[in-house]
C-alpha cells in the first residue's frame, strides 16, 4: 500500500479532526492552491497575449482575436466534464500531479509560436485549445479538496482553494505585461520582437508570457506528487458517481454556478480585449488584473460569509447586485457621438467581479449542504451504519456535483467573449450581450428563491 494513501478518513468526527485530520487537510489544501493558480494562469494567458499579437505583426481580425480569447474556455469547460470524475478514480494526489504537469505542453508551445508572426492561425487555435488543460484542473481540484473537510468548514476550504486559485487569473494579467518587456531568460528564451506599431516601446519578449510559468509548474508538480494524499474513502467508479445525472439539484446548481463562476471566468477572459475595443486610448493591461483580483478575494470572503449566513441567502442577493452592476456598465458605454466614461465602466465591472466572486463561494457552499441534507434525511431513524454510509455517499456525490457544475459553468469563458464579439460584429456595440446576461441573472434569482431561500423551500441551504 502506498504511504500516500490514507485508509481511514473521518473529518466529521471531532476527535479525529483535531488529532490529525485538520493538519493533513490543510497540507493538501495549501499544496492544491498554487497548483490551481498556475492552472488558471495558463488557462487565461490568451486574455493578455491576444492584446499584444497585433503589436508584433500578427494580422488577425478583431473577431479572430476574440476567438483566441474564447477557445480556451470551450476546451477547458469540456475537459472539466471528464476531470470532474478523475479524483475518485485515480486519487487526488496522482491526478493533481499529472494534471499540473500537463500545463507544460501549452506553456512551452505558446512560447515558441508567438516568436514568429508567420505562425498560422490554425496553429494558434490549437494552442489556445490546449490551454484548456488549465481550465479542466479546477473541477478535479475542487472535488479533491471537498473530501478532506467536514461539512461545517467546506465553505472555507472551497472558498480558499477556489478564491486563491482564481488569483492565477489576476496574476497572469499583472505579471505578463511586466515580463514581456525584458529578456529574463536570456538567449534560452529566444530573441525579442520589434513592435510594428508606434508607441509600444523598443522591444517585446511575448514568449515570456508563457515561459514564465514553466519553472513554477515543475515545482508545483513535485510538491503535489510528494506532499499530497489519496483518500481510500474517496474511491468511486464513474458508474457510482454518474448517479448525479439523475439528481435534480445537480442541474439546478449547474444553472446557478454558471451565473457566478461562468461570469467570473468569462469576464476575465474578455475584459482586456473589450476595454481595448470600446476605449482605444486606454491601455487595458494596466487595469485588467484588478477585476480577477477583486473576484478572487471576494470568493474567499464569500465562503466565510456563506458558512455563517447560509449559501442560498448570499447567492440571492449577489445576483441582485450583479444585475445592478451590469446596468451600470451599460450606462457608461460609448454612445452615438460620445466617447463613454471609462472610469464608470471600470468601477461597474469591479462591482460585477466582486459579485461573481461572492456568488462563486456561496453557490459552492450550497452544494455539499444540499446533498448532505438529502442523504441524511433518507437515513434518518436507520441504523448507525446506514447513517455513516449516508455521509460517505453524500461526500462522493457532492464532490462529483462540484466538479460537474464547474465544468458546465466554465463554458462562460467561451460564451461571454464570443457574445461580445458577435454583438459587436452585428451591431457595433456589446449591449445586446449585456442584456442577455441580465436576463440570465434574473432567472438565477427566481430559482434560488423558490428552491433554496424562501421560508418553506424544499431544500433550505
Amino acid at each position: 500500500m502506498s504511504k500516500y494513501l490514507i485508509s481511514t478518513w473521518e473529518p466529521e468526527a471531532p476527535a479525529f479532526w483535531q488529532r490529525s485530520g485538520k493538519s493533513t487537510a490543510n497540507r493538501n489544501l495549501w499544496i492544491s492552491i498554487p497548483a490551481l493558480a498556475l492552472a488558471f494562469a495558463v488557462w487565461m494567458v490568451w486574455s493578455v497575449v491576444v492584446v499584444n499579437l497585433p503589436v508584433i505583426g500578427f494580422t488577425y481580425s478583431t473577431n479572430q482575436l476574440f476567438w483566441l480569447a474564447a477557445v480556451p474556455g470551450l476546451s477547458g469547460a469540456t475537459l472539466r466534464i471528464f476531470y470532474s470524475f478523475m479524483v475518485p478514480i485515480f486519487g487526488g494526489r496522482k491526478w493533481t500531479a499529472l494534471s499540473t504537469a500537463s500545463l507544460l505542453v501549452p506553456a512551452i508551445g505558446i512560447g515558441l509560436a508567438v516568436q514568429d508572426p508567420n505562425t498560422s492561425y490554425p496553429t494558434m487555435l490549437i494552442l489556445a485549445l490546449l490551454c484548456g488543460f488549465g481550465g479542466g484542473n479546477f473541477a478535479s481540484s475542487m472535488a479533491n479538496i471537498s473530501f478532506f473537510y467536514p461539512k461545517a468548514q467546506k465553505g472555507y476550504a472551497l472558498g480558499m482553494n477556489a478564491g486563491l486559485g482564481n488569483l492565477g487569473v489576476s496574476a497572469v494579467q499583472f505579471i505578463v505585461p511586466l515580463v514581456i518587456t525584458t529578456g529574463i531568460f536570456g538567449a534560452l528564451g529566444g530573441a525579442a520582437q520589434i513592435p510594428v506599431k508606434a508607441g509600444h516601446g523598443d522591444a517585446l519578449w511575448l514568449q515570456n508570457a508563457a515561459f514564465i510559468w514553466v519553472p513554477f509548474i515543475v515545482v508545483s508538480t513535485l510538491f503535489a506528487w510528494f506532499g499530497m494524499n489519496d483518500l481510500a474513502s474517496a474511491k468511486a467508479s464513474f458508474a457510482e458517481q454518474a448517479v448525479i445525472f439523475g439528481r435534480k439539484h445537480n442541474w439546478l446548481m449547474c444553472w446557478l454556478y454558471t451565473g457566478t463562476f461562468g461570469s467570473f471566468i468569462g469576464y476575465s477572459a474578455a475584459f482586456p480585449l473589450l476595454t481595448k475595443t470600446l476605449f482605444p486610448d486606454v491601455d487595458p493591461l494596466r487595469y485588467a488584473f484588478l477585476g480577477p483580483l477583486v473576484g478572487a478575494l471576494a470568493r474567499v470572503a464569500g465562503g466565510i460569509i456563506s458558512d455563517k449566513l447560509g449559501g442560498a441567502r448570499v447567492t440571492l442577493w449577489t445576483f441582485a447586485g450583479m444585475i445592478a452592476a451590469v446596468f451600470g456598465v451599460i450606462s457608461f458605454l460609448p454612445q452615438a457621438g460620445t466617447a463613454g466614461n471609462f472610469t464608470g465602466f471600470f468601477w461597474m465591472f469591479m462591482l460585477l467581479f466582486a459579485g461573481t466572486g461572492i456568488g462563486n463561494a456561496s453557490t459552492f457552499r450550497m452544494i455539499p449542504v444540499i446533498f448532505m441534507t438529502q442523504h441524511q434525511r433518507a437515513a434518518a431513524g436507520k441504523p448507525k451504519a446506514v447513517q455513516d454510509q449516508a455521509i460517505v455517499d453524500a461526500n462522493k456525490e457532492s464532490a462529483a456535483v462540484l466538479g460537474f457544475t464547474s465544468a458546465v459553468a466554465a463554458y462562460g469563458a467561451f460564451f461571454i467573449p464570443k457574445s461580445y464579439g458577435t454583438a459587436i460584429a452585428l451591431t457595433g456595440r456589446p449591449d445586446a450581450a449585456l442584456y442577455w446576461f441580465i436576463a440570465y441573472y434574473a432567472s438565477c434569482i427566481a430559482i434560488t428563491w423558490w428552491c433554496y431561500a424562501r421560508k418553506n423551500a424544499a431544500m433550505p441551504c
